[in-house]
């Protein structure tokens, strides 16, 4: 009985392994594909595994589109009417006010990173325009 027993949790372990094993390939060969085709960022790619979710996943459950993207008061008021209406209290679902709020988090997040990068170009390009480089008579 005991041999038995072994054997099952030898087995049950070598296939946990591999389907580990395959999960792990299966991620890394996406955030590979993902920065190769431009889609992605190395910084945005390391933003999805800390927040554990998607920049597409959390527009869509905030319902914000490409072109709402950059309008925060827009965000603000989705997350904010989504979030009340799953209140615990009003009968709504704890986990679906954890993900809209996981969304809202992740969307200010890729904000404020393109608002940063935004900046940092803004300098290089008043840096190349600066009248003070400029040695013309």
């Amino acid at each position: 009985m005991a041999k038995h027993l072994i054997q099952i949790v030898i087995l049950g372990s070598q296939v946990i392994g591999r389907a580990f094993t395959r999960a792990l390939r299966q991620e890394l060969q996406y955030a590979k594909t993902a920065q190769q085709s431009g889609k992605t960022t190395a910084s945005t790619a390391q933003a999805d595994r800390v927040a554990g979710m998607t920049l597409q996943e959390a527009k869509q459950i905030l319902n914000i589109s490409d072109a709402d993207f950059s309008d925060v008061e827009k965000i603000q008021k989705n997350y904010e009417h989504l979030f009340n209406l799953n209140d615990k209290t009003k009968g709504g679902s704890f986990y679906l006010q954890s993900k809209i709020y996981r969304a809202k988090e992740r969307l200010d997040q890729e904000v404020r990173v393109s608002a940063t990068e935004n900046s940092k170009n803004s300098n290089r390009y008043k840096q190349k325009e600066d009248p003070s480089d400029s040695h013309s008579s």
